[in-house]
C-alpha cells in the first residue's frame, strides 16, 4: 500500500516564482518581492570534450545520497565524456555557496537559478551532469532534458540514503530536521516524477564500479519507446514498447487510468522476477497496489482458478475503477483479462506481456478467455486494455524455444497479409531470436501494428468474410495439436500456430490456391530458424480423424462447417468455409498423421 501524496512546505518547486525575501530584512521594510539570485552565467563551463551521444548529455538525478556525483564521476571517465556537478556551477554562478543562497534568498530563487544554470549546461556540449536532488522537479527543466538529454534516475532505497546523508551539515533541506522524515517526505513527493525519467537504476549498497557498470548497460539498451496508438472508435489505447518499461509503469499509467488503485495478477515464475520492481515503480508513482499469484502454465487458465482469483479480487473490496495489471504471458493475459472484464461487469484493464509471443499476439485486441474441457479459450470476453507496456527487456530470461513460439505470430502476421513483413522476417529473424534488443522492439512494433489495424476494423470478429478471422491462419491445426496433446507444455502455443501455418499452406497448395513455390519459401524459412514446421517433428503419433474431430470443436464453427484460413499466397490469406474433410484428412497424413479410411459421399470426401 502506498502512502497519500502529501504536499511539501518549502520543498515544493513552482517554476518562475517570485524568489523568496532574504530572512535578514525585517517585515516593516519590505514593499516589494527580492530581485532573482544574481548568477554569472558566463562562469558556467561552456565547453567539455564532446562524447559519444550524439550531443545529447547524460543527467543523473536522485535524491541526496544517491551517488550522482561519485557515479557521474566515474561513468564520465568511463564513456570518455567530461563531467559536470551542477551544485558546484550553481555555487561558481551565484558567487557563494548553496547554503548561502538558500539562506539569503531561500529556495525558489535557488531553484531557478537551478534551471538557467542547467539550461547553459545542456545547451553546451555532451558530458555527464550530476543534479541536485530538486532539479528534476521544475517542469520546465524536465522538458528541457527531455528534448536535449537523457535522463537517469539513481534509485536508492531508504537505508542506503540514510547511511550516506547521516552526518552531513551542508545540506539545506537536512537543517533542522531529522534525515529519515525528510527523506520519506521527499520520496513520497519526487519519486512519482523521477519516475518519468527516461531510465531508471536500481542503486543499493553496490560499489561504484557495479554501480556505474548497470548505468552503462542501461544506457547501451536505452531506446525511447515506440507508441502503437490503437485507433478503436469506443475504446482507443496505445501500445507502448521499449526496454525498462516494468520500472517505469507507474509514471507512463499515472495519467491514463481511472483511480490509483490497482491489482496485479502473475504467475509464480514471473512473478519471482518482475513483480517486485512493477510494485516499486507502482507505488512510487502515489498506487495502492495488491497482487494475485497464479500457477504458471496453461492450467491457470481454467473455471477453478478464474472462481479463486474473482473472489480474491471481491476480498479486496474493488471499486469499478480499480485497475487490473496482467504481469505475465498469454495464460496470465488471458486469464487476468476475462477476470476484468466479469468482475463488477468490466474493470479497466492493463496488459504487461512478459514474453514474446504475448507482445506480439494475445496483449492487443482484447480477447480474453479461459478454456474448458471441451476446448481452448471457449469462456471469455472481448475486453479492451487501457494500455499494452510491452518491456522488451522482460525477454532476455526467456529460453530460446520461448523466443522461437513468439516469432511464430509475427511470420503469421507477415504471411496474412504484409508480405513485406515476412521478407522483413526472412532477413532478421535470425536476429530476433538471437534476442537483438533492436530487431526485438522492431519486430514486436511490426507485428502489433499488423494487428491493431485488424483488430480496429473488425474488433468483434463480426465480418462474414476476412477481417479478425484472419489472425486465426494456422490456428485450426495448432488448437486441434494443442488440445490432442493435452495442454500439458509439451507443445507450446506459438509451436503448434508454426507448424499450422505450414499445414494452411498445404491445404491451400492442394486446393489449388497456392503456388507450391510459396509453401516452400514458408517451409525454408522455418527450418532456417529452427521453427517446428512438421506434425511428425513431435514426439508422439497423432490420428487424423481425432484431429479433425478436435477441429470440430473449435468456436469458428458456423452452420456445422468449420472456417479455415487459407492463402493464395504469402501475404494474401482468406477466410473459406467450403473444406472438403478429406483435403485436410490427406494434408494430416501427409504430414505425418496415422490414416484412417474417411466417409465419402456422392464421390468426394465431405464438407467438415
Amino acid at each position: 500500500m502506498s502512502r497519500p501524496f502529501l504536499p511539501e512546505r518549502g520543498n515544493a518547486v513552482l517554476p518562475e516564482q517570485t524568489p523568496a525575501l532574504p530572512p535578514s530584512l525585517p517585515p516593516d521594510t519590505v514593499s516589494e518581492p527580492a530581485p532573482a539570485l544574481p548568477l554569472n552565467l558566463d562562469a558556467v563551463r561552456s565547453s567539455t570534450g564532446f562524447g559519444p551521444l550524439c550531443g545529447r548529455s547524460i543527467l543523473l538525478i536522485g535524491l541526496m545520497g544517491a551517488g550522482k556525483s561519485t557515479i557521474g564521476r566515474r561513468l564520465a571517465q568511463r564513456l570518455g565524456l567530461g563531467f559536470v556537478d551542477a551544485d558546484a556551477e550553481i555555487e561558481r554562478a551565484a558567487g557563494c555557496s548553496i547554503n548561502d543562497v538558500f539562506r539569503l534568498y531561500g529556495e525558489e530563487a535557488f531553484r531557478d537559478g537551478e534551471r538557467r544554470v542547467l539550461k547553459r549546461l545542456i545547451d553546451g556540449p555532451s558530458r555527464v551532469i550530476a543534479t541536485g536532488g530538486g532539479a528534476f522537479m521544475n517542469e520546465q527543466t524536465r522538458a528541457l532534458i527531455r528534448e536535449r538529454a537523457i535522463s537517469v534516475w539513481l534509485r536508492c532505497p531508504l537505508p542506503v540514503l540514510l547511511k550516506r546523508v547521516s552526518g552531513r551539515t551542508h545540506r539545506p533541506l537536512l537543517n533542522g530536521a531529522k534525515p529519515r522524515d525528510v527523506l520519506e517526505r521527499l520520496m513520497l513527493i519526487r519519486h512519482p516524477v523521477y519516475a518519468e525519467a527516461d531510465i531508471i537504476v536500481q542503486c543499493g549498497e553496490d560499489n561504484v564500479d557495479n554501480a556505474t557498470t548497470r548505468v552503462i548497460e542501461a544506457l547501451a539498451l536505452n531506446h525511447r519507446p515506440r507508441r502503437l496508438p490503437v485507433r478503436l472508435e469506443r475504446n482507443p489505447y496505445e501500445v507502448i514498447i521499449g526496454t525498462g518499461l516494468i520500472e517505469r509503469a507507474g509514471a507512463l499509467l499515472a495519467t491514463v487510468l481511472p483511480q490509483k488503485r490497482v491489482v496485479v495478477i502473475s504467475d509464480t515464475t514471473v512473478a519471482e522476477l518482475y513483480l517486485h520492481p512493477l510494485i516499486e515503480s507502482l507505488t512510487d508513482s502515489g498506487f495502492a497496489v495488491q497482487s494475485i499469484v497464479v500457477p504458471p502454465g496453461e492450467q491457470s487458465k481454467s473455471l477453478d482458478e478464474f472462481r479463486r482469483v474473482t473472489d480474491a479480487i471481491l476480498e479486496q473490496k474493488v471499486e469499478r475503477r480499480t485497475t487490473v495489471i496482467a504481469l505475465g504471458g498469454g495464460v496470465v493475459g488471458d486469464l487476468a483479462g476475462f477476470v476484468a472484464s466479469a468482475t463488477l461487469r468490466g474493470l479497466p484493464f492493463v496488459q504487461m506481456p512478459t514474453t514474446l509471443l504475448s507482445q506480439v499476439d494475445s496483449s492487443v485486441g482484447g480477447k480474453t478467455g479461459i478454456n474448458t474441457s471441451w476446448g481452448k479459450n471457449l469462456l471469455g470476453a472481448f475486453h479492451q486494455p487501457a494500455m499494452v507496456l510491452a518491456d522488451v527487456s522482460s525477454l532476455a530470461t526467456l529460453p530460446v524455444r520461448e523466443i522461437r513460439a513468439g516469432y511464430a505470430e509475427i511470420v503469421k502476421a507477415g504471411l496474412i497479409g504484409d508480405a513485406d513483413l515476412f521478407t522483413w522476417c526472412e532477413r532478421h529473424g535470425a536476429a530476433v531470436i538471437a534476442q537483438d534488443p533492436d530487431m526485438l522492439a522492431e519486430a514486436v512494433e511490426r507485428a502489433c501494428a499488423f494487428k491493431a489495424a485488424i483488430v480496429t476494423e473488425d474488433e468483434f470478429e463480426r465480418k462474414s468474410q476476412g477481417g479478425r478471422a484472419l489472425l486465426n491462419l494456422g490456428h485450426t491445426f495448432g488448437h486441434a495439436l494443442e488440445a490432442e496433446m493435452g495442454y500439458n507444455g509439451r507443445l507450446l502455443h506459438g509451436e503448434a500456430v508454426s507448424i499450422g501455418l505450414r499445414l494452411a499452406f498445404m491445404l491451400s497448395v492442394r486446393l489449388g490456391y497456392c503456388p507450391q513455390t510459396d509453401l516452400d519459401r514458408v517451409t525454408a524459412h522455418l527450418d532456417a530458424t529452427g521453427m517446428p514446421a512438421r506434425i511428425s517433428q513431435l514426439d508422439r503419433s497423432f490420428d487424423a480423424r481425432t484431429l479433425l474431430d478436435h477441429m470440430t470443436r473449435d468456436k469458428k464453427m458456423h452452420d456445422g462447417k468449420l472456417t479455415f484460413v487459407l492463402v493464395r499466397g504469402i501475404g494474401q490469406a482468406f477466410t473459406c468455409r467450403d473444406v472438403p474433410a478429406q483435403a485436410v484428412h490427406d494434408v494430416l497424413v501427409e504430414d505425418g498423421c496415422a490414416a484412417d479410411a474417411m466417409q465419402t459421399h456422392a464421390g468426394r470426401g465431405t464438407d467438415i
